[in-house]
């Protein structure tokens, strides 16, 4: 089983990119998006049932935001989840940050978590919702439940998930605050699927400034992540970012798990 996710920055924006044709060809078992900036009201059907490479049309859910333009969380899959949700907490959910799917054998939740801005600005909002995630995952696996957190994190946890760690070490995604509770999450049990396959190894990023040929310099950031229970980490077969795909400032990732 073959999972994606990716900050597309707008999915209208991405459709006029070959968006479709990708996912055509790629043709994921379940596909996360975050950042999809719109309400299923206002794209395309093409959009809200795209087929894949056999021409079999997947299912969509949609987690918007109230707030036009903004935010917003989309998954796709081939197989009806048993049921799709919201985080619940009326101040994450109205800014479309998570969708939580069951698929028997797992839960997979499609997250978008929040920038804590310039000056950690929305550094308070941003550790809430990490601390509602966390509690939700923990819930899960208290219920004898495996799960997989996918999505745009907004956070570079070490040194290595970044180009410049120096540099940047009082600018939002890296602030203290949100690396110590990737180092607590992680600790828990929570495991960073890619780091199990290239543990210690730099250089490899998922998000890069539109600013002075940053990507084609690899000038990035890795704060895209698939993250499994302990448990369920046995399953994953392969992790993997894949950073020829263009068309977003994100690049997507993929996990394949065993079931």
């Amino acid at each position: 089983m073959r999972i994606i996710s990716w900050n597309v920055n707008g999915i209208r924006s991405v459709e006029k990119r070959g968006f479709l044709e990708w996912v055509r060809k790629e043709s994921p078992d379940m596909l996360c998006l975050q950042e999809t900036k719109a309400h299923p009201r206002q794209i395309s059907q093409a959009l809200l049932s795209p087929p894949d490479w056999e021409g079999r049309e997947y299912a969509s859910y949609w987690g918007s935001a109230k707030k036009p333009g903004y935010s917003g969380v989309a998954l796709y899959a081939k197989k009806q989840p048993m049921d799709v949700k919201p985080l619940g907490i009326p101040e994450f959910d109205d800014e479309g940050r998570t969708l939580q799917a069951d698929f028997g054998d797992f839960v997979l939740i499609c997250a978008y978590f929040p920038n804590s801005q310039e000056g950690g600005a929305r550094l308070s909002y941003k550790l809430a919702f990490c601390q509602a995630i966390r509690e939700s995952c923990d819930a899960l696996i208290a219920a004898g439940r495996h799960l997989v957190l996918c999505g745009d994190y907004n956070i570079a946890h070490t040194p290595i998930d970044l180009a410049r760690p120096k540099e940047n070490e009082k600018n939002p995604g890296y602030l203290p605050e949100e690396r110590a509770w990737m180092d607590a999450f992680t600790r828990a049990g929570y495991v960073d699927t890619f780091r199990a396959f290239h543990p210690g190894e730099s250089g490899h990023y998922t998000w890069w400034s539109y600013r002075s040929g940053a990507r084609e310099r690899n000038i990035g950031w890795r704060i895209d992540y698939h993250c499994v229970d302990s448990g369920f980490a046995p399953q994953v077969r392969h992790a993997a970012i894949l950073t020829d795909v263009a068309g977003s400032d994100h690049c997507p990732i993929q996990v394949d798990l065993d079931i």
